[in-house]
């Protein structure tokens, strides 16, 4: 594993890097000795980001501006994952939400999300496990979601592209385990990041108490991966809504569904 290499070694790739999760779990492995290679579109805070966490824990800091929803951004940071300094942990943190329900959606729209959301964290996950297996080493963090248990988000397709995260991670990481490689679905609930604000999605509805912090998400993910996990729910709360998506009876989580982002009323078509 990754964490048990000398500080001086270790390297870490993160999409989505400059914010939310994606920054936290920068600063988190930066402050903890490792060296990072920070993927996200906006070039201006990648530098940003990188001259903050140099100046504050004196580590080697790469940037790779990338739109991950393209073949050439994903091919940019393969071309990374398969040469340079080896990485020993990558954290697919990069996603995106649609503020637009399926109904009014367009095709172009959605074949992003997926592009974002799935065939990226496919291509990059495969590209990095490839490595990490022939050096028996190595770590994954696929960053999925609460909403991908269940269809709490009635018209939104974005929980879909999460479960899709979730199972493909269960499904690699045990087929990589026995290389000594890690594979894990971190699967929080809402987050405060600036996310939601970003996708134009309205959250003044969601109760304080269903809100994490950024920082308990990391530091739960990074704890549960070094147990072993393959699926991290961090924060006792959401593991007990993650058992009631998985158990409870499918008409009774419907009723339930309360975030109403991909709703649309007939008054509406």
């Amino acid at each position: 594993m990754p964490f048990d290499q000398p500080a001086t070694e270790r390297r870490a790739l993160i999409t989505g890097a400059t914010a939310g999760i994606g920054a936290e779990f920068a600063r988190q492995l930066a402050a903890d000795g490792w060296h990072l290679v920070l993927v996200a579109r906006d070039a201006a805070r990648l530098t940003e980001s990188a001259a903050e966490l140099t100046s504050r824990h004196g580590r080697e800091v790469e940037t790779i501006s990338a739109d991950l929803s393209t073949d050439e951004g994903c091919t940019e940071v393969e071309r990374r994952l398969a040469g340079g300094s080896p990485v020993g942990l990558v954290v697919n943190n990069a996603g995106v939400s649609l503020n637009t329900p399926f109904l009014t959606s367009s095709p172009e729209d959605e074949a992003r999300l997926l592009r974002l959301n799935v065939h990226a964290v496919m291509r990059l996950t495969l590209a990095a496990v490839q490595s990490m297996v022939e050096r028996r080493s190595g770590a994954v963090i696929n960053v999925s979601s609460v909403s991908g248990f269940g269809p709490v988000m009635p018209g939104s397709t974005y929980p879909a592209s999460k479960a899709w995260v979730t199972s493909f991670s269960e499904s690699i990481g045990l087929s990589t385990r026995d290389f000594g490689v890690r594979v894990m679905a971190l699967c929080p609930g809402y987050t405060r990041t600036e996310y939601h604000d970003r996708a134009g999605i309205d959250t003044s509805k969601t109760p304080g108490w269903m809100w994490l912090r950024a920082d308990e998400v990391v530091t739960g993910a990074l704890r549960d991966l070094r147990k072993g996990k393959l699926v991290s729910v961090p924060v006792w709360k959401y593991k007990l809504m993650v058992a009631g998506l998985r158990h409870a009876p499918r008409r009774l989580v419907e009723a339930f569904s309360q975030d109403t982002r991909g709703r649309v009323s007939p008054e509406q078509r």
